[in-house]
């Protein structure tokens, strides 16, 4: 395969780097950057090879000496020096090279954002700052010296040294490039301490724009929240005496780790009740944590190659969803994951861009930061967690620390340190990091003479590259309800590794109501034939809460996909909703989740695997007659949730009070159907928080009643990037679908949409895909829309272009005119002159 990299073809690194000195003179133009890098041979006779790209070469010198165009070969792609100009023994190379930061628009290395330096190097973006050897096993402590016009010079780990125009950092732990980070600027710091286990002080600080620091606290009690929260769950402490976190306006991804400077999109740091959603609270909480647990689990440990992705990926997103169900309800956090898993992960599962956990080979590492490394490499964690129990879990990665701490490892050396310290064989459960595809779990059922029988029968369908898929390992957690509700067989856990096999349970006086994958034991789909009756019984009886909310997910799913062939709403299903709305003892954010229907792309992918063909504009029509149903059926109810959900006194992010507000919004969502848009446009009137103003502003959008509220907000908010964010991605996700494909074009015309900014660019672009029926309109408006401005953003930020991508993954789904359209759309794409590597390598993946 050209230009792809295998992970059989894995090999260490031939020198050995022992210490890295930088220098960095900082001009927008012109910043030049001297490397001193000391290293010793370990293959005498070897050629040097060094990363790089769009640098300037200055000048080299080993050991002071002046190298000469004959001692290397310079090409696009790095520095490789000749072994004849090499000492046999330990030496200092020295590099200057020249970097253009201002005209760095793919936001990769060292580039501006607003007047701001700063960094992104994950994967592979310090190749972009100086000839380095750019892989992940090579790790090094660093002293970086930086120079420049700026109140605030950071870099990695501790600060030893400054004066007027300067500064010096050393970060004492060695640590690949792609964790190394800086950052220059005119920014004031929200600052507080933490004091570790051990007594030592850390002094915390969040650096923003002047003007934004007023939106700083919540983050900075999330960072401390999860300091102290890694020391009681992992038995981890901080290990410098400085933690800095920056927030960036231009930035391809949500946050990174790079060791103590973990740099941020401003939209995951700043935070008020005027211009944040509890969903933004909630959401800041957990990537902070998540950043700062990488500080063990990826800094301290991190990846021999970026095939290992999903060790330190999937761990650490594990870390902080534990961290927020303790934080938040732990239920419903659960439930919330699964959603997103089974939306965004299950859809690249059961499509042309299926790969597993740890891929074999890649074109293009940064088209690998996926669900599938990040979402299902937690669920394997889980699952790991589950098979040896809490106590296994801690001894493993008590292990793990102790065994690889300084090291980059592999996920063999993962899988050790369960085996080791549990005494397991986990050959066969390895096959979740190495094989792509959902697995589809089918039962049977059987009750004769007090013994209840289940049958599971797995199967994986074959996926691009794997044919061929063996029996996984799969920890399936059952529970049994006698008919009357009570539980009689509390949550057991059943171990799969057959293709076939059978568990029985005896002793029964009547045949039970099986309660199967609890807590969403394993990420697989569970084929099971119920009826309406058996769901409804689950939603009112089962002690499993995420079993409570699948059951009614199951009847809203089962409901509307019959709707879509003309059916008229299920009674069990309406009947089950009702009693739901009166159970008061249910916590409000758990019935606000029930409350909320499948999405469109969610029942397309239903039908598709049902083997109908999806109608999106007739999934769209089902469900909008299903909430006009539930509003008129339960319309007093709703209205009385909706009143007493009112939360007074001060806006507070915390769960009680956000779950309050989601089920009032949920039961504002649905009388919206039939009052007219009444109570939303009074709530947009008087909301004093941004959770309400976008709540009831999402309802009058869907409604086509907006236009006045749409511009009270922009008058409002028209100088706040992160607000006009959601102004953008409302009206696109929301707005009825035939009028989408004119209103996205209308936007992106819009002064306000700075297309070069992520952000911005995600939020229009993003939304506008996730209008199903808008999308994917059948005259193909939609897909050429999008198509026009993946080919636009591609010369300036391919990372971005090559991710957003992925909204042509499900084409396969729909009839032979929108596949016709979406290829078409897709073979345009790849015939652009010059297309990116990322791109180029997406749109061939999609394609197949």
């Amino acid at each position: 395969m050209d230009g792809t990299t295998l992970l059989s073809d894995y090999a260490p690194y031939p020198f050995t780097l022992d210490t890295v000195a930088l220098t960095f003179r900082l001009a927008p133009r012109a910043t030049r950057v001297q490397a001193r890098l000391s290293l010793t041979p370990q293959a005498p006779g070897t050629a040097l090879h060094l990363d790089g790209e769009d640098l300037r070469l200055i000048g080299a010198a080993i050991d002071g000496t002046p190298l000469t165009p004959a001692d290397y070969l310079l090409t696009e792609t790095g520095l490789t020096i000749h072994p004849a100009a090499l000492p046999e023994g330990s030496f200092t190379l020295e590099t200057e090279v020249e970097i253009a930061p201002e005209g760095n628009t793919a936001l990769e290395g060292l580039y501006m954002s607003n007047g701001m330096y700063c960094t992104q190097c994950e994967a592979e973006g310090f190749r972009k700052i100086t000839f380095y050897p750019d892989r992940p096993d090579v790790m090094a402590p660093f002293h970086v010296r930086i120079e420049g016009d700026f109140p605030v010079l950071l870099s990695n780990g501790n600060p030893v040294a400054q004066g007027p125009g300067w500064a010096e950092w050393d970060d004492p732990w060695p640590k690949p490039a792609y964790l190394f980070a800086l950052v220059a600027g005119d920014l004031v710091a929200t600052s507080g301490s933490f004091t570790t286990a051990s007594g030592r002080e850390v002094a915390l600080n969040i650096w923003v724009r002047p003007g934004d620091q007023d939106r700083c606290d919540f983050a900075l009690g999330a960072l401390q929240r999860s300091m102290a929260w890694d020391e009681r769950a992992y038995g981890r402490e901080y290990d410098l005496d400085i933690f800095n976190i920056v927030a960036v306006d231009d930035f391809n991804m949500g946050a990174m780790e790079n060791k103590g400077l973990n740099i941020f999109n401003s939209k995951l740091v700043l935070a008020s009740p005027e211009t944040a959603t509890d969903t933004d609270y909630e959401r800041i909480e957990a990537v902070i944590a998540h950043e700062y647990f990488h500080n063990w689990t990826g800094n301290r440990i991190t990846c021999r190659d970026w095939f290992q992705l999903c060790l330190k990926e999937g761990l650490t997103v594990f870390r902080d969803q534990s961290f927020t169900a303790d934080m938040r309800a732990g239920a419903v956090k659960r439930i919330e994951d699964v959603a997103a898993l089974r939306a965004r992960q299950f859809r690249e599962d059961q499509g042309p861009l299926a790969h597993p956990p740890r891929p074999d080979h890649y074109r293009e590492i940064n088209n690998f930061y996926t669900p599938t490394v990040y979402e299902k490499g937690a669920e394997v964690v889980g699952m790991l967690k589950t098979l040896v129990g809490d106590a296994g879990y801690r001894a493993a990665l008590d292990l793990y620390f102790d065994r690889h701490d300084g090291q980059a490892c592999t996920i063999e050396d993962w899988i050790k340190v369960f085996e080791d310290s549990s005494g397991r064989d986990l050959g066969q459960f390895k096959r979740w990091y190495t094989d792509a595809g959902t697995p589809r779990l089918s039962v049977t059922e059987d009750f004769s003479d007090g013994t209840y029988t289940l049958e599971f029968t797995q199967e994986t369908k074959p996926t691009p590259g794997q044919p061929e898929k063996p029996a996984r390992h799969i920890p399936i957690a059952v529970g049994l309800l006698s008919p009357n509700g009570d539980e009689v067989l509390p949550t057991t856990v059943l171990e799969m590794t057959e293709a076939t096999q059978r568990f029985t349970f005896p002793g029964l006086a009547s045949r039970p109501v099986p309660s199967i994958l609890r807590g969403f034991s394993a990420p697989v789909v569970l084929d099971r034939a119920t009826t309406p009756a058996e769901q409804a019984f689950l939603l009112a009886h089962d002690t499993d809460p995420f079993n409570r909310w699948e059951a009614g997910r199951t009847l809203a799913r089962q409901t509307l996909m019959a709707m879509t062939q003309g059916a008229a709403p299920q009674a069990e299903y309406l009947d089950a909703v009702g009693r739901l709305i009166a159970d008061e003892g249910a916590e409000p954010a758990f019935r606000a989740l029930c409350l909320r229907l499948p999405g469109e792309d969610e029942i397309a992918q239903a039908l598709h695997e049902a083997g109908q063909i999806p109608d999106p504009q007739a999934i769209h029509a089902a469900r909008g007659r299903l909430m006009d149903a539930l509003a008129t059926r339960h319309g007093a109810a709703l209205a009385a949730i909706y009143e007493a959900m009112a939360v007074p006194g001060p806006y507070a992010p915390d769960a009680a009070p956000a779950g309050q507000r989601a089920l009032r919004l949920a039961a504002l969502h649905l009388l919206g159907r039939t009052d007219g848009g009444e109570r939303a446009q009074a709530l947009f009137a008087r909301a004093d928080n941004m959770t309400e103003t976008m709540g009831a502003l999402a309802v009058l959008v869907a409604a086509g009643q907006a236009t006045e509220a749409l511009a009270q907000f922009r008058a409002r908010w028209a100088d706040n990037r992160l607000v006009m964010d959601k102004w953008f991605m409302t009206q696109a996700a929301l707005c009825p679908p035939e009028e989408a494909a004119e209103l996205a074009q209308q936007l992106a015309a819009d002064p306000l949409f700075d297309w070069k900014n992520p952000n911005r660019f995600r939020a229009l672009l993003g939304g506008f895909a996730a209008n199903h029926a808008g999308f994917h309109r059948a005259d193909g408006a939609g897909y050429r829309f999008f198509a026009d401005w993946l080919i636009r953003l591609d010369p300036l930020n391919p990372q971005t272009a090559a991710r957003m991508s992925t909204a042509f993954e499900t084409w396969a789904r729909y009839d032979a005119g929108r596949q016709a359209l979406i290829r078409a759309e897709l073979a345009r794409i790849a015939a652009q002159p010059g297309l990116s590597r990322d791109l180029s390598e997406m749109t061939a993946r999609l394609l197949g």
